[in-house]
């Protein structure tokens, strides 16, 4: 990878090899120091951080800020974002981030979540069961989406004939070098949850949105805006994340039958894999970007006040100044990913996915005598086109009873 006359490296977000495989790129740079300057395709510059002690910090740096409004506030732009999508709480610091974390977090605690593993394991059964009836099982769209799908659905009251749609908006989102694929998902999504918190605010249920709208409601501790963005957030980040999960796990052990053998096994061993996989070929690959409100310096370069700053979970999560052989699969690693990020933003949804994917796990791996790739294998896998998120488009798979 040559830099060019600025001093910057080329993006490895803007390579067609990145989709396919983003790891040997984000090494390249790492190669370089943990935090690198980073030309990107439109002529901006930021800085991306791979190594994994420099990522750990800035996910922690309260002057590293999330608040993109402030940021993009008096810059010219041509997106057309709905304020639902880019102003989630994602984007948002201290005090309105622990405002609105707080109230979002009862429904994702541990206790909350060991109460829906009787739920999730009868869903995933019924998908797996269906799935192998099929011809040319694709294990993407028939089982690792509509299980999280279903999951955060039913928490949040989302009706089964709707869920298709809310997948398709939440994928595009995701879209990368389309802006206008983009924008036009962003305010479908945030004008259904609108209807939709409508519906719900007429007819209450036993669901997460309806405590939502009692709190905007009774206690007026959310605004209209805010109701609804966080509504988005979790709808998305309730099944992105688990989706891709679960498929980057199913491409590893596709390729490794004795792992697949051993866990088949032993499924006490799942919790132990669910960590390794989110290491080694976790679902977030580059973390959503933040701003320096004020210059600081970060694994030796000096960040100013004003620069973009990119941190890539999924470098620092197979950096070898923290894990030994890191683009091996070894179960019983000491913890330590960043793949729910870090600090304050940590995923809220954790607890929650890494239940949803166990249980995955467990039955396809356990429900038959073996699940196989089908086609051209797990070695030609199709990857989604997206920057931020890493997954499979599909993956074909065979049963053996």
């Amino acid at each position: 990878m040559q830099r060019n006359a600025s001093g910057a490296d080329p993006d490895p977000l803007a390579s067609p090899q990145y989709f396919r495989d983003p790891y040997p790129l984000l090494a390249a740079v790492r190669s370089r120091g943990p935090v690198q300057r980073i030309r990107t395709a439109n002529g901006r510059t930021t800085w991306l951080v791979t190594g994994w002690a420099e990522a750990r910090a800035a996910l922690a740096d309260a002057r590293l800020s999330k608040d993109t409004a402030r940021y993009f506030a008096g810059r010219p732009s041509n997106r057309d974002l709905a304020p639902a999508v880019s102003r989630t709480l994602l984007a948002t610091d201290p005090p309105d981030h622990g405002r609105l974390r707080k109230l979002a977090l009862a429904a994702f605690t541990p206790a909350a979540v060991a109460r829906l593993e009787p739920r999730i394991r009868v869903l995933a059964e019924e998908l797996a069961d269906a799935l192998a009836e099929r011809v040319g099982a694709d294990l993407v769209e028939g089982f690792a989406v509509p299980l999280p799908i279903a999951v955060i659905s039913e928490l949040l009251g989302v009706p089964e004939p709707d869920r298709a749609a809310v997948r398709r908006w939440s994928n595009e989102l995701f879209a990368a070098a389309a802006p206008d694929t983009v924008d036009r998902a962003s305010h479908a999504l945030s004008g259904y949850v609108t209807r939709l918190i409508a519906d719900r605010r007429g007819a209450p249920g036993d669901d997460v949105l309806s405590g939502l709208i009692a709190a905007r409601d009774e206690g007026d501790r959310l605004s209209e805006p805010e109701l609804v963005s966080l509504a988005v957030l979790l709808v998305v980040a309730g099944h992105e994340t688990t989706a891709n999960l679960i498929g980057n796990g199913m491409v590893t052990l596709l390729r490794d039958e004795a792992l697949r053998a051993r866990l088949r096994a032993d499924p006490g061993l799942l919790p132990a894999a669910v960590e390794e996989f989110l290491r080694h070929d976790g679902p977030l690959t580059v973390a959503t970007f933040r701003y320096a409100t004020e210059p600081l310096v970060l694994g030796g370069a000096t960040i100013a006040a004003g620069d973009v700053v990119q941190v890539a979970p999924g470098a620092a999560n197979r950096d070898p100044a923290r894990f030994d052989a890191p683009d091996s699969v070894r179960l019983g690693r000491a913890g330590g990913h960043l793949s729910f990020g870090h600090g304050p933003h940590h995923c809220l949804g954790a607890a929650l996915a890494r239940v949803e994917a166990r249980i995955a796990f467990e039955v396809l791996l356990t429900r038959w005598t073996d699940i196989r790739p089908a086609g051209a294998g797990p070695d030609a896998v199709e990857w989604r086109r997206t920057r931020l998120m890493r997954g499979p488009a599909r993956l074909p798979v065979t049963f053996v009873r």
